[in-house]
């Protein structure tokens, strides 16, 4: 007679699960009355894969286990852009949109992931606080994160010659509106189409050195919104990341879609900050240029001198001065001013401006040798 035992391994970091199997091998006791002896031998055999249950996020983004972040965050773009409720008047494609963006999130947080991957949906739901899913359920949120974090957003869509709004992904799209509003189970109910309110537009102020380095500035806003009932609203507040790339000019848009007011009427309205430059006490900014006013005495403008012109990032750089400077002549430290928009690794120059200080009076003195001493010029 032959007994099997069975204790599951631990999955190994080829992806194989091993298995380890006890058997015993007990002797024939018929014919006598002692126990017969037994042997007993242990092996380790692979074992079956088993399919995790639940929804196959990799599916939903038609990508396959093996895509890499990158792979994915493209694959997210597509299918967000594709199904999104203000572009996608399918009557599923809200319900898609928001599966779409459940899968983003859990695909692009390795933890997540490595739990999806070998439990499967449930694991992430029934494995405690540590392995549950915390997906916010606003697709909306993902989607406006994502777009408004990408560097290449403003290439996949193309610039339009004078838009500055860098991130509204449907300055080329025409909207068509769910119709309908809310009703008391979350879904929709027939009623007039609801346009989308007004563009909220905030002036958002950065510093020259936030330019400089590239920033993400956190705004609270303060929204109105519908409750499940469709009628009454109530008031929330929400923090908006805003994310300031290096060199973006004072004007620059950034648009947050359908984060604003919502009323029974009009559907959630778009958060517009355009940036703004704020005043800085030693720097003008012009363009990605730096301008900086050296004030030297008139014996330096004649006689030569060194100025020392600090940068930006805390540096001084000297900057010597042989022939006469005339009242707002200009020297340019090249490279020293803000990075580019459109290449950042590459910078405008630091301007510099010399303002020349006159005395007020000369000693009479001081002035037959000043004469006698310019009297060729």
């Amino acid at each position: 007679m032959v007994l099997i035992w069975t204790q599951f391994g631990v999955k190994h970091k080829n992806g194989n699960v091993k298995c380890k199997v006890r058997v015993m091998h007990r002797g024939d006791s018929s014919g006598s009355s002692s126990s017969a002896e037994s042997t007993r031998s242990e092996q380790d055999v692979p074992c079956l894969p088993i399919k995790p249950a639940g929804k196959d996020f990799y599916k939903v983004l038609g990508v396959s286990p093996e895509s890499n972040e990158d792979e994915i965050k493209k694959a997210y773009r597509k299918m967000a852009l594709k199904f999104h409720p203000d572009k996608n008047s399918d009557a599923d494609a809200e319900d898609r949109f928001k599966e779409i963006a459940e899968a983003y999130e859990i695909l692009t947080d390795p933890k997540k992931r490595g739990i999806y991957d070998q439990f499967g949906e449930e694991g992430l739901k029934n494995g405690g606080n540590i392995f549950r899913s915390n997906f916010h359920g606003d697709p909306h949120s993902t989607f406006s994160s994502f777009f408004n974090g990408s560097d290449h957003f403003d290439i996949f869509f193309g610039n339009e010659e004078g838009d500055d709004d860098l991130f509204n992904p449907f300055r080329r799209f025409t909207f068509s509106h769910v119709s309908g509003s809310a009703g008391p189970d979350g879904g929709l109910r027939k009623g007039p189409r609801r346009l989308q309110g007004e563009v909220v537009v905030h002036d958002l102020l950065v510093t020259l050195e936030e330019v400089m380095q590239g920033c993400t500035k956190h705004v609270k806003i303060t929204r109105s919104r519908l409750n499940p009932d469709g009628r009454t609203l109530r008031t929330e507040e929400k923090v908006l990341n805003v994310v300031v790339k290096k060199g973006w000019k004072s004007g620059t848009k950034i648009t947050f879609p359908r984060e604003g007011d919502e009323t029974p009427n009009s559907a959630p309205a778009d958060i517009t900050f355009i940036l703004r430059d704020q005043e800085h006490p030693q720097y003008k900014r012009e363009g990605s240029n730096l301008v900086y006013t050296a004030k030297i005495t008139l014996k330096e403008a004649l006689c030569g001198c060194t100025v020392n012109v600090p940068t930006l990032d805390n540096r001084m750089m000297p900057l010597p001065c042989s022939d006469v400077i005339k009242p707002g002549a200009v020297r340019r430290l090249r490279g020293e001013g803000l990075p580019l928009p459109k290449s950042p690794s590459q910078r405008g120059d630091l301007v510099v401006e010399f303002q020349v200080a006159f005395p007020d009076r000369i000693p009479p003195q001081s002035r037959e040798i000043i004469k006698h001493s310019l009297a060729q010029c």
